[in-house]
């Protein structure tokens, strides 16, 4: 589908960065990245670009490319043949597998990689090592996002497209900045504002996004669970709550009716006066559509599946579920995570969410893929891989992450990556992680294969190579179908990605219906697609819920302190978030100049008043404390985040590592970790850079 205008081709394919899943033209001239534009006939898009798509061409041709397949010999990586490297990768993980069992490997994927990848990497686990320790960058973001959507609707996916906010009367969004971490969502929020529609911003921090509200509600971090329970208990106490619709479509009424009768008063909790709480009640239950938006503000905690159940529940109690206009939509932070999930890059199931335990369906999968003895027990997740790091697992194969940087207490990490026997890292540059690895693999970046991303959004886009390659970098499907065959695996004879995808399709009957050829239409297909004949689905429970008995489930939930809370010796609130110009660990961004130049280093916000107290001023460095290490950055003074609360990027390595600070404490469902919530102190160290 590559369209050409004299020397140049325009090749359209779908953004590398947030979950939107924006569409663009990668522009090539005699075989070489040269820009992108947006594409114009998308109707997710619509023409329009945020500053990271529109660089987003810039990082593949960085000369810092890995190019070559590198061992490490005496402590040192030397350059190694493909053959050397799959025979030593083989023969690693079939000895430890031997030795030690399945539980002694691990095998971690991003959610940056292709749906094609996801699936044939968790299908590698599987077949040749019987192993479910699989599991995608999702769990340290959205994991509590596809627990509770799963336990309250019966699918753990958004369940309105994008655009739909434009039917929407009220739009409340909660822990959600869009503008700056999705700006083509928050564009279409931006849509809806001029359209007149009422929007709801719920966050600790006065945000770009919460600038646009119609009503701001600033509360104290980590205290979701107690302000929904409020606003459900004055709906309620209102009658505005949906009766028909609950009695119909729903579950567990009564036990949420009794549990929010006892937070009629929060403020003490939250710090949100009651009368405000029952104003924000009214205005979204009298709406008569209302959309709930939420992002990794409520995820990335203890209670992130809590938090989700409890937006779940919000939603029923006004029967704002299953029609344009209305439903509950997270805001993916990659470019795969929905995809990530979906392929069965997950511990538990495999690609469609079929569990891996229930008898039926692994016979099904073993007869299918033409294997005996798949793995029942749930797997290992990505978090507690690293803890059990030497003991029981003994080698692990991370494609396309940076743990050492993104993962909650960087030192705990690195410690954890040293006690390993053997580790393989696939990417594209020597990351803060590749440091620590046996054998690195240099993989393709998204303009140098074919494939398809998953939006936030359940619709499959598809991405299209522009250019090859760099030096001996492989494609990554390739290089999983190439260690498989010297695995002596059946079952992995695909010479495309499209004849991984059709793998994918045979064995996954939600998407079954999603091929290739569908997918040349701008708009895409949206999941569950059964045939070829099924138009797709872009909103979902519209006559029953997706729940084994097709009813909607409340829960009575129960506000819970985070692990870690500040006391006297660490008295700041540290939380964590992303920012307009990077993205991730800037693996990619931080080779964009533009992005570099726009914010090259770390900082974190500081409120007015606590800075003046300190003796700290805007551009100073300073340095955060905790329990588990320590970080500097520059500070940034301001009204954004409340007194005793700090706000600091997630993108940045080294010195400016805001993981070096955070929690590893689990959310008991997801074993999401609480990034978004640790104790600090904050100390000056130079004066005004």
């Amino acid at each position: 589908m590559t369209e050409t205008n004299g020397k140049l081709q325009y090749v359209p394919t779908t953004c590398p960065y947030c979950g939107v899943g924006c569409s663009l033209n990668l522009v090539v001239n005699d075989g070489k990245l040269v820009g992108v534009e947006a594409n114009k006939r998308s109707p997710i898009n619509e023409g329009k670009l945020c500053p990271k798509g529109a660089t987003c061409w810039e990082f593949v041709q960085s000369p810092d490319r890995l190019t070559k397949p590198l061992i490490k010999k005496n402590g040192k990586f030397e350059e190694a043949s493909w053959d050397e490297a799959y025979d030593l990768i083989a023969s690693k993980f079939t000895e430890i597998n031997e030795k030690y069992g399945p539980k002694a490997l691990g095998f971690q994927v991003s959610c940056r990689t292709p749906n094609e990848e996801c699936y044939i990497m968790q299908k590698l686990a599987r077949v040749a090592f019987k192993t479910n320790n699989i599991d995608n960058c999702a769990r340290i973001c959205h994991g509590p996002s596809v627990a509770g959507l799963s336990l309250s609707f019966g699918s753990g996916a958004a369940t309105n497209p994008f655009e739909d906010v434009l039917n929407a009367d009220v739009i409340f969004m909660i822990g959600a900045n869009s503008l700056e971490a999705h700006p083509l969502a928050g564009r279409r929020v931006l849509q809806a504002k001029k359209a007149g529609k009422t929007i709801i911003v719920c966050d600790p921090r006065f945000t770009p996004t919460a600038r646009l509200a119609d009503h701001y509600v600033r509360y104290n971090p980590s205290t979701n669970i107690a302000l929904i329970n409020s606003i459900m208990y004055w709906i309620i106490q209102q009658n505005l709550h949906d009766k028909e619709f609950i009695a119909k479509r729903t579950t567990g009424f009564d036990d949420l009716m009794k549990t929010v009768e006892k937070y009629a008063e929060v403020e003490s909790i939250t710090g949100v006066p009651t009368e405000r709480i029952k104003e924000i009640a009214r205005i979204y239950a009298n709406a008569k559509n209302a959309v709930i938006i939420y992002c990794l503000g409520i995820t990335e905690l203890t209670t992130g599946t809590d938090n989700v159940r409890s937006l779940g529940n919000l939603s029923m109690l006004t029967g704002n579920v299953g029609r344009p206009g209305v439903g509950v939509n997270p805001l993916r932070g990659q470019n795969n995570v929905q995809g990530a999930c979906d392929m069965g890059a997950y511990p538990n199931v495999f690609s469609g969410y079929q569990k891996c335990e229930d008898d039926a369906t692994r016979k099904r999968m073993e007869e299918l893929w033409g294997v005996t003895g798949l793995a029942k027990e749930y797997g290992v997740t990505l978090t507690e891989q690293i803890t059990q790091c030497g003991d029981p697992i003994k080698a692990m194969y991370i494609f396309a992450l940076n743990p050492v940087v993104s993962y909650p207490d960087s030192n705990h990490v690195m410690r954890s990556l040293e006690k390993l026997d053997f580790l393989v890292v696939q990417d594209l540059f020597m990351t803060e992680t590749a440091k620590y690895a046996d054998v690195i693999l240099p993989g393709a970046s998204f303009a140098e294969k074919d494939g398809t991303f998953t939006s936030g959004e359940r619709r499959v886009n598809r991405v299209r190579k522009a250019v090859e390659p760099p030096g001996d970098a492989k494609e990554d499907w390739q290089i999983f179908v190439d260690l498989a065959h010297k695995l002596g695996l059946k079952g992995f004879d695909f010479n495309s990605p499209e004849d991984i995808w059709d793998d994918m399709r045979r064995v996954t009957p939600s998407m079954a219906g999603i091929s290739y050829a569908r997918m040349e239409k701008p708009e895409s297909v949206h999941w569950p697609c059964p045939n070829l004949e099924h138009p797709g689905t872009p909103i979902l429970h519209r006559e029953k819920f997706s729940s084994a008995d097709g009813l909607g489930h409340f829960f009575g939930l129960e506000h819970r302190p985070p692990a870690e809370v500040a006391d006297a010796e660490y008295p700041f609130t540290l939380m964590t978030g992303r920012l307009l110009f990077h993205y991730h660990t800037r693996t990619q961004t931080g080779r964009a100049r533009i992005l570099d130049y726009e914010v090259p280093e770390a900082y974190v916000q500081i409120n007015n008043e606590d800075a003046a107290r300190l003796k700290i001023q805007n551009g100073e460095k300073i340095r955060l404390k905790g329990r588990r290490g320590q970080a500097e950055a520059l500070a940034r003074v301001t009204d954004e985040v409340a007194p005793g609360v700090l706000m600091m990027a997630m993108h940045f390595g080294g010195a400016g590592s805001v993981n070096q600070l955070t929690n590893t404490a689990l959310d008991p469902l997801s074993k999401m970790p609480e990034l978004k919530h640790s104790a600090v102190a904050v100390e000056k160290i130079t004066g005004v850079q």
